[in-house]
């Protein structure tokens, strides 16, 4: 009796060994790391309070420190979702008062009632004074149901932060959950077994973006998956997403697994917001399916942008182990004006985008710190403005640009946020039809007892 207790005791000190290595926050932290992300935090969250678009408080799709003015009025959908989440976050770091936030809340989700949609989906860009589409491309000027995923996997956040509380909170969460569940997943399966991304009135699914892993778009299918109204088959998941298991990779990058086959990439990573607008909710700590660990899968795609970013094949200057990080982001062009890029490996312009290491925080604490470190305290603020560290910057062209992108800005300090509090993670996973979804899917999680 005495052995077989010294053995479970043995085991249980395993377990919990090796757990700590992704429970937070970290120990080595001392009070200035603390203290410089909650400020981080705070400078981004100005981005989605300050800026926010007057009339439906959803968020604007870019905002240039010298023109504010500039495309007002044109509100990104999945940026929108990101921007809840930051005023969950402004109302636990006591940024604003709960009150405050839920008001925000309320006229953005009553905004997004009456916006236009299509088969319950929204568009990729609306009209934040009347709601209405605007065209993402030509042939996009229908519904997004990868952006409407973002959007969604906010929504059941906020539903969750806000059910148990008082009369006002409860209506404010069963607005959240009214619209998510009037999402018709199934649409825009087009009659198949994938996920396709757009659809139009006008131009039907002449768009034909199959939504294949693996990218972004992973939590649009736990979502559509775990829909307890318009649900798609496991089997969509399994043959549209994951190929019928081809989406595992055998490659290696810098000695480090890719563990997945990332779309286009052809046995490297793309950029690092794939490994963030999923799992702004979805928690990747001992996250299994048959095809990944997703600690593994989010954890060494960064530590691959880190290690390429260090040995810098192109020669840039200022790249180094505390200046890293390629992601889709702004972009300096080859004529000096400013552009896009999805910054990657494959794609490295020279520019470092601040949201690829510091959404990354979770994954790479260390490493992510010494990159908030070397922009608020070793450049004087060179790259600090109006609601915290710019889009993007060349060390190497002497360049950076005074402008803000949602979808960048949006990832910063919800990830600073699951970091040190675990909070989208906690409220998303635990939400029952997304644990019963990913149970559906195949996934167990050693972090939320499924």
């Amino acid at each position: 009796m005495k052995k077989t207790i010294n053995i479970l005791f043995f085991l249980i000190l395993i377990f919990f060994s090796c757990s700590k290595n992704i429970n937070y926050p970290d120990e080595t932290l001392d009070q200035s790391d603390i203290s410089l992300m909650k400020k981080a935090q705070e400078d981004v969250f100005k981005y989605f309070w300050n800026y926010a678009h007057p009339n439906s408080k959803l968020t604007r799709e870019r905002i240039h420190e010298n023109n504010i003015s500039f495309d007002e009025n044109t509100i990104t959908t999945g940026g929108s979702g990101f921007g809840f989440l930051n005023i969950l976050m402004g109302i636990e770091n006591q940024f604003i008062t709960k009150a405050e936030g839920i008001s925000h809340l309320e006229t953005a989700l009553n905004f997004l009632e009456n916006a236009d949609r299509f088969h319950g989906a929204w568009p990729h860009w609306m009209n934040g004074i009347n709601g209405e589409v605007i065209p993402f491309s030509m042939l996009d000027n229908g519904g997004d149901i990868v952006e409407t995923a973002f959007l969604c996997q906010a929504l059941i956040c906020v539903r969750e932060y806000f059910k148990n509380g008082s009369s006002q909170e409860q209506k404010l969460a069963q607005k959240a959950d009214e619209l998510w569940k009037s999402v018709e997943w199934s649409w825009y399966t087009n009659g198949g077994n994938q996920l396709y991304w757009h659809w139009s009135p006008d131009y039907g699914w002449q768009m034909n973006f199959k939504i294949e892993g693996y990218n972004e778009s992973l939590i649009a299918y736990i979502l559509a998956a775990s829909s307890p109204t318009n649900p798609i088959s496991t089997d969509a998941y399994h043959s549209g997403w994951a190929n019928n298991g081809n989406i595992i990779s055998t490659s290696t990058k810098h000695g480090i697994p890719v563990v997945l086959k990332h779309k286009g990439e052809n046995k490297n990573v793309g950029p690092l917001f794939w490994a963030h607008y999923s799992y702004l909710g979805l928690d990747p700590r001992g996250l299994t399916d048959r095809y990944a660990n997703y600690w593994d899968v989010v954890k060494n795609h960064t530590q691959i942008i880190q290690q390429h970013c260090i040995q810098n094949p192109k020669n840039y200057d200022g790249y180094s182990e505390k200046c890293w990080g390629l992601t889709a982001s702004y972009s300096l062009n080859s004529d000096g004006s400013t552009g896009y890029a999805a910054h990657k490996p494959k794609n490295d312009k020279g520019v470092i985008s601040p949201t690829a290491a510091l959404s990354s925080i979770p994954y790479t604490p260390q490493e992510s710190l010494k990159f908030l470190r070397f922009l608020y305290e070793e450049t004087e603020n060179k790259y600090i403005g109006i609601a915290g560290p710019y889009d993007a910057f060349s060390v190497h062209y002497q360049w950076k640009t005074p402008q803000y992108l949602a979808i960048d800005q949006g990832t910063i300090g919800p990830m600073i946020e699951n970091y040190n509090t675990q909070l989208f993670w906690n409220l998303f996973m635990n939400a029952p039809e997304i644990k019963q979804g990913l149970i559906e899917l195949g996934f167990s999680s050693t972090e939320h007892g499924f």
